[in-house]
């Protein structure tokens, strides 16, 4: 999934983006309302971290302006406070849950994973291609009833070429769905994880499932290979 935390505290932004990556999570980071607005209304996500005080724009009018414009990224809203109030004026401007600091980082990760679960696209949180079974809510791969041990990035790889299965994937649409907008490292990490998918679910069973399409991308077989 997809994830912009909006958090003007930068370490805690640091540690909660470096957290969730190495969870499999693609994580983008805004310091301020007005750049977490922009980078919410520019970018597909899946799910928004959201602190209510922020400069420029507090999260409840980010919150309150992207629902008005259709948004339908699940969002968790993080502040300081602690009352009823606070909390109810984040659900009442449209946030889908939320969470006092300090906060337990592991119940971070279990209420984002629930968040993605039932809110946003209502997307298929199993899917079949073949024998190949890839169980997004438990982070789960199978083929042929065998299960395939997967890192998290490599799951991550795995799952957006699963959402998209049948379409050619471009290497800069893996980065950014998969690590970052913003990732300036070599974009041949992405060969080396399809490569190590590719191992794993194809090469062992003697299928083709995960194809190179050269000078394109990439394209996960509907039929499992």
């Amino acid at each position: 999934m997809r994830v912009l935390v909006v958090e003007d505290e930068r370490r805690l932004a640091v540690a909660l983006q470096r957290g969730l990556q190495s969870e499999g999570f693609s994580v983008d980071v805004a310091h301020d309302g007005p750049q977490g607005l922009w980078l919410a209304t520019e970018h597909d996500y899946d799910l928004i971290v959201l602190d209510i005080m922020l400069p420029g724009l507090n999260g409840y009018r980010v919150c309150a302006k992207l629902r008005a414009a259709g948004n339908e990224s699940g969002i968790l809203m993080l502040t300081a406070k602690d009352g009823e109030y606070d909390e109810a004026e984040a659900l009442d401007t449209g946030a889908d849950d939320f969470l006092s600091k300090p906060f337990s980082y592991l119940v971070l990760v279990a209420r984002l994973r629930a968040l993605g679960r039932r809110t946003g696209r209502r997307r298929p949180q199993v899917m079949r291609f073949g024998d190949l079974l890839i169980d997004s809510a438990r982070h789960s791969c199978s083929r042929g009833g065998t299960e395939i041990r997967l890192t998290a990035r490599e799951f991550a790889v795995l799952e957006y070429l699963a959402r998209r299965s049948g379409e050619v994937v471009s290497k800069r649409d893996i980065l950014e769905q998969v690590w970052d907008s913003a990732f300036d490292g070599d974009p041949n990490v992405v060969e080396v994880h399809v490569s190590a998918v590719r191992r794993k679910i194809d090469a062992p069973y003697g299928r083709t499932a995960l194809e190179t399409v050269r000078g394109a991308g990439y394209r996960l077989a509907a039929d499992g290979g």
